[in-house]
């Protein structure tokens, strides 16, 4: 039975448009989906690009799923150009050019090189779920040939890959015998940011996958050397920080070969400690402690879009970034109240900038040994009535193995210790809020301080180590409100330069010093955000909103229509045309699993979807949000005719929508009556 379709995408909405089949032998058993399988495909190019001459090389040229904010029509010229950061320093970085006709695509990506792409095009064909053919660019040494075998399992399943977005864990670092240890780590991670925070309530717009590919050797490479492994996932030193990829080629091309069911891959290194990176591939290990919070943090950065709201970054961009404070701001719309006089007045001269400073930084990476102290000197203004003393540690099982100083004064009692740690690493923070911000009690006096921290266990001497450390100072609490749920202006620091530290051991330690000088960003929040606080497990509402419109890029409201007959159930007789309207899980249509999730921490938002039906123009009232529609089917004409169904859905994690993704429109015709044999 053949369908008619097409499919047109506009800026403010998604519009369906299909025919009903010419043969219809509907029963309400059978119903037929209208259009599954019907929506327009962009061409996706992606390209290597050399940072120093501009040169590209081909990888792929293949369809993949809709964007929904680019126009379907192939007459328009309208594209994405999305790169990826060369994390790695391979003097390159990776070029995606998106758009809905092939060969505008193709010009583009010359356009983006400067001259014609090198690489030699060899056409390969292969199926994607929906239905047509996937048209791989092949470079000299093919990229199937790269691809390593994959046995895929489901982990969270919300829908059909065509109309999610999906998101696959990679193995690396695991042999034969540890396929289940994978699945068990992969699965524990996807539940663990879907299920109550995070991603709970855009779940049902997302599919977790995990691939499976045995490594010759368990585990992952240390001091920049890879294991025989699929991947080669490796850490440049021995330090908890980051972790490398060494085949980024075989990545992209074990995503790519899954088509739809790979939108974001997730390569996930067999070791128990803190460890990642983020970019093209989201990077982490499956550690108890680390592993969510580091794949929640870098999945921010892939699929909303947006950069850093911590201090001493380099990348800060997206709906949660402002450079300047006469422009206008992305979060407004979630701006809170005023909450005192003081504000008022601060608002009403210009924009309230929350009164805050950050004295010292420092990425120390710096080994501890017993009994000989990291020395750390800064200079305060001493007009800051509060501040903090922010730093991570590894290698620190227990909170009485170290000894932490601020100008000679202990202040363990302070320090709220992670008892079950281990030797992972985790951040901490000391906090000087004696006087709440009102008095002089907390604050540092001008000059000179210094921070020390001495190991005092010998049994972690050379193990135990001092990752970063940073001091910020704050006003008061009219001057800066440190309340959770407040939504202002709040400066985030990032160097130009750096300097270097020498402490008492020798040893030297890099760091930034602040000043006028710096650049500053401004957030949305305190600390209300996992773009800021690692450890905290939630996106601050601004993010949250973000994440789902970029969801929504990608996926429509409506995944089908089903048509169908069947007889009335009332005398005399009649048959019905039956229409079925198959809508995401959201609202009052999530389903069971998730809602017996919800737990009294983390409420569902208020949502709803508004339905509505048309037939030749006219509204049809009676079916006005119903997913379930009988049309009278006798008479002349029965229930043949143009019909269009627009949806509109609403929550209130969404307060602006901009290009209209929280709407979806369809229009189909039914050109048949339904048989009289039933």
């Amino acid at each position: 039975m053949k369908l008619l379709l097409s499919f047109s995408l506009l800026l403010a909405s998604s519009r369906v448009i299909f025919a009903s089949p010419h043969n219809t032998h509907d029963r309400p058993s059978q119903p037929k989906s209208l259009f599954r399988h019907g929506r327009s495909r962009p061409w996706e190019l992606t390209l290597k690009q050399s940072l120093s001459s501009g040169e590209c090389t081909f990888f792929s040229l293949r369809q993949v799923q809709q964007y929904r904010d680019l126009v379907s029509i192939p007459s328009e010229d309208q594209h994405h150009v999305i790169r990826h950061e060369d994390k790695l320093s391979l003097g390159f970085e990776v070029v995606n050019v998106v758009g809905y006709d092939r060969d505008r695509v193709k010009d583009k990506a010359v356009e983006i090189c400067g001259s014609e792409l090198s690489g030699s095009i060899a056409e390969e064909h292969g199926k994607y779920e929906g239905g047509g053919d996937q048209v791989t660019l092949g470079l000299p040494v093919k990229i199937n040939s790269e691809v390593p075998k994959l046995e895929i399992e489901p982990l969270l399943e919300s829908g059909p890959s065509n109309n999610r977005v999906d998101l696959v864990f990679f193995s690396d670092g695991y042999l034969r015998e540890e396929k289940q240890k994978f699945i068990d780590d992969a699965k524990r991670l996807a539940k663990d940011i879907s299920n109550n925070q995070t991603f709970y309530t855009v779940r049902p717009l997302m599919n977790f996958w995990a691939a499976f590919t045995p490594s010759r050797e368990s585990g992952i490479g240390v001091g920049g050397r890879p294991k025989d492994t699929p991947f080669g996932l490796y850490r440049d030193g021995t330090e908890l920080r980051g972790v490398y990829y060494s085949k980024p080629d075989v990545a992209r091309a074990a995503c790519q070969s899954l088509g739809d069911q790979c939108d974001y891959p997730i390569l996930m290194g067999n070791d128990p400690l803190y460890g990642g990176l983020g970019g093209e591939f989201t990077v982490i290990t499956p550690s108890l402690a680390n592993g969510a919070l580091v794949l929640r943090h870098e999945l921010g950065h892939s699929v909303i879009g947006v950069g850093e709201e911590y201090d001493g970054g380099f990348a800060y961009f997206g709906v949660n970034a402002l450079h300047d404070v006469s422009k206008p701001i992305s979060w407004a719309h979630w701006l809170s109240k005023p909450p005192s006089r003081k504000h008022l007045e601060a608002n009403a001269k210009k924009r309230r900038v929350e009164k805050t400073v950050m004295p010292f930084q420092a990425y120390t990476w710096e080994m501890l040994r017993f009994a000989q102290p990291i020395s750390l000197k800064f200079n305060s203004s001493g007009m800051y009535p509060r501040y903090i003393l922010r730093f991570s540690l590894s290698g620190v099982p227990q909170k009485n193995d170290l000894e932490i100083r601020v100008d000679g004064k202990i202040v363990n009692y302070r320090w709220e210790f992670r008892e079950d740690i281990g030797m992972d690493r985790w951040h901490y923070d000391l906090r000087f809020f004696d006087g709440k911000g009102k008095g002089r009690e907390g604050g540092l006096e001008e000059g000179e301080h210094e921070v020390e921290f001495e190991l005092i266990s010998p049994w972690w001497d050379g193990i135990a180590q001092l990752c970063s450390v940073e001091v910020m100072e704050f006003g008061s609490e009219e001057e800066f409100i440190t309340a959770p749920g407040h939504y202002g202006l709040f400066p985030t620091y990032s160097p130009r330069a750096l300097s270097f530290f020498f402490s008492p051991g020798g040893s030297h330690i890099r760091f930034h010093r602040f000043s006028l000088n710096n650049e500053t960003s401004y957030r949305p929040t305190n600390e209300d955000c996992l773009m800021r606080i690692v450890t905290t497990p939630n996106f601050c509402s601004v993010c949250l909103e973000g994440l789902w419109l970029s969801l929504l890029r990608r996926v429509d409201l409506m995944d089908d229509v089903e048509m169908g007959c069947k007889w009335s159930n009332t005398w005399p007789t009649r048959r019905l045309r039956t229409l079925d309207l198959k809508l995401l899980p959201l609202a009052e249509f999530r389903e069971d699993w998730l809602l017996s999730e919800a737990t009294s921490s983390k409420k569902l938002p208020k949502e709803s979807y508004s339905i509505r039906w048309y037939k030749d123009g006219t509204e049809l009232d009676e079916y006005k949000d119903l997913t379930h529609v009988e049309m009278d089917d006798s008479g002349e004409e029965g229930a043949m005719g143009v019909y269009s169904i627009e949806v509109k859905f609403s929550t209130e994690e969404v307060r602006v929508d901009g290009q209209g993704l929280l709407r979806s429109k369809g229009d189909f015709f039914v050109e048949e009556r339904c048989r009289n044999d039933l």
